[in-house]
């Protein structure tokens, strides 16, 4: 009988500590931080453009310079590959513009000579650097630009091509949606224009055209 008692007195620590282990709350797992996949910029896209174009066209012995601002609106389709966290690309875009400058012909005639540029192109090469969805690239290649040349009596239309360099920022809004900030400078060189002054009358202008271009734009990137 002693013996029972005390075997029985024994399991009284044991049925107790097994009582106050299923008392104590349960600890909840720890939540793991969820951490944002790092933006790729590999992927074409095409988008719009908009913003301002100052242009500087040098007529030679015809006129000093002249400097007029026009509004820019285009559009552009590329496509970029990202290492590491080097991005590399080509794109090519296409803009309208409404730029236009006159100045008085020096010959003593009274004419006014006229210059419209009314579309802006380019090829160019891109490479920058991204620090997840911010990206600062530069980029590089050729230009055209549609023009039209006025001594007072006909318009001579002239497709000229350049080069075209320039930088800027572009930052991703959503997986699929960008925006951009952009600057351009573009030179066509020199060339020589012949332009009717008159009936039976030309005139051969040396232009020089540049001009500098800042815009704002939004690119869709596509999931190819």
């Amino acid at each position: 009988m002693t013996r029972s008692i005390l075997a029985g007195l024994s399991l009284i620590p044991l049925f107790a500590g097994a009582v106050m282990a299923a008392d104590l709350p349960v600890k909840a797992p720890v939540a793991k931080a969820k951490v944002s996949p790092v933006y790729n910029w590999t992927g074409c896209y095409g988008g719009y453009h908009f913003g301002s174009m100052f242009t500087q066209s040098d007529w030679g012995a015809l006129g000093s310079d002249d400097d007029a601002g026009a509004l820019l609106f285009g559009g552009q389709l590329g496509c970029n590959y990202q290492v590491s966290n080097w991005v590399f690309g080509l794109q090519g875009d296409a803009a309208w513009s409404d730029a236009t400058g006159t100045h008085s012909d020096p010959s003593g005639s009274g004419l006014t000579n006229e210059w419209r540029t009314n579309a802006l192109a380019s090829v160019t090469g891109r490479a920058g650097y991204a620090w997840d969805r911010l990206l600062s690239y530069g980029k590089v290649g050729e230009a055209w630009k549609h023009s039209k040349y006025d001594a007072g009596f006909a318009a001579t239309s002239v497709m000229s091509n350049g080069w075209t360099v320039g930088g800027g920022f572009e930052f991703a809004l959503t997986n699929n949606v960008t925006m951009f900030f952009e600057y351009n400078y573009y030179d066509f060189g020199s060339q020589t224009v012949g332009i009717a002054a008159g009936p039976g009358v030309s005139e051969t202008a040396n232009i020089h055209d540049r001009s500098s271009v800042v815009k704002l734009g939004s690119n869709y990137k596509f999931n190819w």
